[in-house]
């Protein structure tokens, strides 16, 4: 018997880069819609995410947390979908996963936030300084056509997703390269589906609220 699959999200958050993943992946799932004032803090939501945030999803007694976690836990929970590589050909797959997630999300949202890191703290800083991170990023999406290799991957639908949030809301430069790579992944049937799924849950919150 198939496992139950459910994703917890707001169309307005993080949450549209698990939705993306779903898609990739193809396997059923039922959705909660949580709001961020309240629904997101209610105590059946704090005992799946004690942070109180989402995404999360619940995949039979298991919980995952986290955009990157829930992108790799789904690629493995679904090979079928032949999101994963080969555990021998996973380098770059890890690699550029955990970096979008650490160094590259950390710098993003400083800078966001008006914080530079000084040029003597830079050591202190996981990810240098934010010149640093996205002439990093620049080099992992330029060498193959997806991050892990010549074949699209879970890591890309995490990386993509900064890139293409990134350079759409100015967070990130818009350089050759990111909007060429950001061409090839938002041309994905499960990234257009799932983008329009919560661009009408959008659509829809905003008539509600008129």
């Amino acid at each position: 018997m198939t496992a139950s699959l459910t994703f917890y999200t707001n169309p307005m958050s993080r949450g549209q880069i698990v939705r993306w993943m779903l898609e990739e992946v193809g396997a059923p799932y039922d959705q909660v819609l949580l709001d961020f004032s309240s629904g997101m803090k209610d105590a059946a939501y704090l005992a799946i995410n004690p942070m109180g945030k989402v995404p999360a999803i619940k995949h039979g007694e298991h919980v995952v947390t986290e955009c990157a976690a829930i992108c790799a836990y789904l690629a493995d929970a679904f090979p079928e979908a032949g999101l994963a590589p080969a555990p021998s050909e996973r380098a770059d797959y890890y690699r550029w996963l955990f970096f979008a997630a650490g160094p590259l999300e950390q710098a993003l949202v400083n800078t966001s936030l008006g914080f530079e890191v000084p040029a003597e703290k830079t050591g202190m800083a996981g990810y240098g300084n934010f010149a640093l991170t996205v002439d990093v990023l620049e080099l992992a999406v330029s060498k193959y056509d997806y991050v892990a290799g010549p074949k699209f991957s879970a890591a890309d639908v995490y990386v993509g997703s900064q890139i293409v949030w990134g350079t759409r809301f100015g967070t990130l430069p818009k350089r050759p390269a990111f909007e060429a790579y950001g061409a090839r992944v938002t041309a994905r049937p499960a990234y257009i589906r799932a983008n329009e799924i919560d661009g009408a849950l959008i659509a829809q919150a905003q008539q509600n609220k008129a």
